[in-house]
């Protein structure tokens, strides 16, 4: 069996690798564009950054290493450029001679991941106007601030590569402006979790001009001019850096025929094979499944392109694996702040028709009285009625990546949102709480189900009467209440709350909120047991204020013309 595999990262390399495993007599021939095969394309920011000191350390095997173990021929700097399913051959270049040629094949593998996009916008072509998805890019960008030495950027985009661009830029003391149509960074969050993660940027520097459209771009005598559509002042940098997403590179398949889908990218069954016969597909270029609503998507991560690559490989040789759907767990260093996700985010989950809700907590990494202990912000999404979990976001400063990968594992299991209180989770102080904050997570959608408990969430509070129709009640102490409130609120100390329920009106509804959501809820417990109706703010003062603040702020670059 001959097996021809087009693109040589994640994906491809990965398939590469399984085939060899399975079957010792394959021969197995890879066709990679690029000089670099398996490389880390994750680490790349982290390269540019000095984080990663040693370029090769990105590329994970060599076409020489590669051949030694496997066996695998990997041809870099070979691009194949036509598929003749028909004939069951590809055209390839090599891009170093410019000779052509045709390959046949037993089974063909396409791996060739996704391209960066490239708007059409004036002044695409410029010199010091960069992308970042290969291994190529990063040199450039690397070698251009090594020669150059630029003082600032522009980042065009608010995603992943991003967000960790513009923290390795600030540590080499660039002056960083992020430039996102939206209003929010990170989309796969809600916005009310993206704020914590601007306040972050902001608080490292980083300039955040949000709900901002580029136009296009104008090369000046120092640097590059960033134009800005609503009548928004133009931005100046030094370098203009492009992360404004990816599209499944499909070219080769669209013109073989192969069906297309969801945004261009190649259809495939669950066991990888695509609508030609013998010809699989794998990695960021594939339409897949999501694993939560069921509905077709393109998911653009390294874990899903490996998990396909291999099971590619198994139905290749003979067996009968099935790719079951992909989730989007994901995870992000932000400075000091870690953020990470699984499944649907809320606003997701209703746009896909779901009747969604959500809790919102903030308990310590671990217990409150081992030193060290550092708050995170949770949010589970689940859906009403059944309590099927539909996903879950966190931010925070430890302890996030165990907590996101359990409750990614119990979104796959297909466990419901309230038993996550059942979970038997390893107990040290060190380490966590007796009851995890995913026990906590449970507790909280468990209540709800139970009836024990109502929630008022914040896009709620600009609504909340102020006409005395209803009871608005801040349980924390004096000092805390000072320090900053919801305007109409008054304060009762949760420890005061019984010697003074005579002065409240049972007849009218109450809306109670705390620091965290815990004594405001012990208060709609104590109130209840006297037959008030009461609703316990979903997150805590501490969550509104955050969001609050973060929501209506959108911060502007220095415009150009203006000191710097």
């Amino acid at each position: 069996m001959k097996v021809v595999i087009v693109g040589g990262v994640a994906g491809g390399a990965t398939a590469a690798a399984r085939i060899r495993r399975l079957d010792e007599q394959a021969e197995i021939v890879v066709f990679e564009r690029t000089r670099y095969i398996s490389y880390a394309n994750c680490g790349l920011p982290y390269y540019i950054g000095g984080v990663i000191a040693d370029p090769e350390t990105l590329t994970l095997q060599t076409p020489e290493s590669f051949y030694t173990r496997f066996r695998v021929r990997m041809k870099v700097r070979h691009e194949v450029t036509a598929l003749h399913p028909e004939r069951k051959t590809v055209t390839v270049k090599n891009l170093e001679t410019g000779e052509e040629f045709e390959e046949s094949y037993d089974k063909l593998l396409l791996s060739p991941g996704a391209r960066p996009a490239q708007p059409r916008l004036p002044g695409m072509g410029i010199s010091r106007l960069f992308t970042l998805r290969t291994v190529e890019d990063t040199f450039r960008i690397k070698s251009y601030i090594d020669q150059a030495h630029p003082k600032s950027a522009v980042l065009a985009g608010g995603g992943f590569i991003s967000l960790e661009l513009a923290e390795n830029l600030r540590e080499l003391g660039m002056e960083v402006t992020i430039v996102q149509q939206v209003g929010q960074l990170m989309e796969p969050f809600d916005p009310d979790m993206a704020a914590f993660l601007q306040s972050e940027m902001r608080r490292h520097g980083v300039k955040l001009a949000l709900g901002r459209t580029v136009d296009g771009f104008e090369e000046t005598d120092g640097g590059v001019k960033v134009l800005l559509k609503e009548e928004a002042s133009p931005l100046c940098a030094d370098m203009v850096v492009l992360a404004i997403g990816v599209t499944p590179d499909t070219r080769l398949a669209g013109a073989a025929g192969l069906e297309l889908g969801v945004k261009g990218s190649i259809v495939v069954n669950d066991r990888m094979e695509t609508s030609a016969p013998d010809i699989y597909a794998v990695g960021d270029a594939v339409q897949v499944r999501n694993f939560v609503t069921g509905q077709d998507t393109v998911v653009a991560l390294a874990g899903p392109a490996n998990k396909q690559g291999r099971i590619a490989a198994d139905n290749i040789c003979g067996g009968d694996s099935r790719y079951t759907g992909a989730q989007g767990s994901s995870i992000l260093k932000v400075f000091g702040m870690t953020a990470a996700l699984t499944g649907l985010n809320e606003t997701q989950a209703r746009a896909a028709g779901l009747d969604a809700d959500a809790v919102i907590l903030s308990p310590m990494s671990h217990a409150g009285y081992y030193p060290g202990g550092k708050v995170m912000t949770m949010k589970v999404v689940f859906e009403t009625g059944t309590c099927r979990l539909l996903g879950a976001q966190i931010v925070g400063y430890e302890g996030v990546d165990k907590r996101i990968d359990v409750l990614a594992a119990a979104l796959r299991a297909g466990m419901k949102a309230t038993e996550l209180k059942e979970l038997e989770l390893a107990y040290a102080p060190p380490y966590s709480s007796a009851k995890d904050p995913v026990n906590m997570a449970g507790f909280l959608i468990d209540n709800l189900a139970r009836g024990l408990l109502k929630q008022w969430r914040l896009e709620e509070a600009a609504s909340l009467p102020q006409d005395g129709s209803v009871t608005l009640l801040d349980t924390r102490t004096a000092e805390e209440y000072a320090q900053g409130h919801i305007d109409g609120f008054f304060n009762l100390p949760l420890d005061e709350l019984r010697e003074h329920l005579d002065e409240l009106d049972p007849g009218k509804p109450v809306y109670v909120i705390c620091q965290s959501g815990l004594r405001s809820y012990i208060a709609c417990r104590i109130l209840s047991g006297h037959g008030f109706t009461c609703y316990n703010f979903s997150g805590g003062f501490r969550f509104y204020d955050a969001v609050t603040h973060e929501r209506v702020l959108t911060e502007k670059a220095t415009a150009c013309g203006m000191d710097q």
